[in-house]
């Protein structure tokens, strides 16, 4: 795994999991930087979205982890921010080929719609996939 800083955000439904991926990152002596929230009262998840994605637009970070109740507001978010390719994965398959084939910059999760522990496992492979490259690059530039 290259040299990684990631930008990582939660709103009140997404705590549990990035308290947990957090430690995940610290194990892996991982860089990153934590931008909230911090407690379970209710919070505005697209400020969070937006704080991570800058992070990993302006190159603060390398990529970046948000998580809510089911990612869908995240990635909605981030996907507003020129040059991030969030994607929201609730397995480990998408979250390989997520990377492979559409170098995804953020990964965003559900925390009310998939296990812990499978959770972990997406985070641990969209970290360690690389982007293929070759064909793909083409159509990323497409989106871009």
């Amino acid at each position: 795994m290259d040299k990684l800083k990631i930008a990582i955000g939660s709103d009140h439904g997404g705590l549990r999991y990035k308290n947990s991926i957090t430690e995940y990152l610290k194990s892996e002596n991982i860089e990153f930087v934590d931008v909230g929230t911090y407690t379970t009262e209710s919070c505005d998840y697209p400020l969070i979205a937006k704080n991570v994605a800058e992070k990993v637009a302006s190159g603060v970070a390398n990529r970046g982890i948000l998580i809510c109740g089911t990612g869908i507001g995240m990635s909605i978010a981030a996907n507003k921010v020129q040059g991030i390719r969030a994607a929201l994965c609730g397995d480990t398959y998408s979250a390989r080929a997520t990377r492979a084939h559409n170098d995804s910059n953020i990964l965003c999760l559900g925390e009310r719609v998939i296990g812990e522990n499978l959770a972990l496992d997406i985070v641990d492979i969209w970290l360690k996939t690389d982007f293929e490259g070759g064909r793909h690059t083409r159509r990323i530039d497409m989106i871009e």
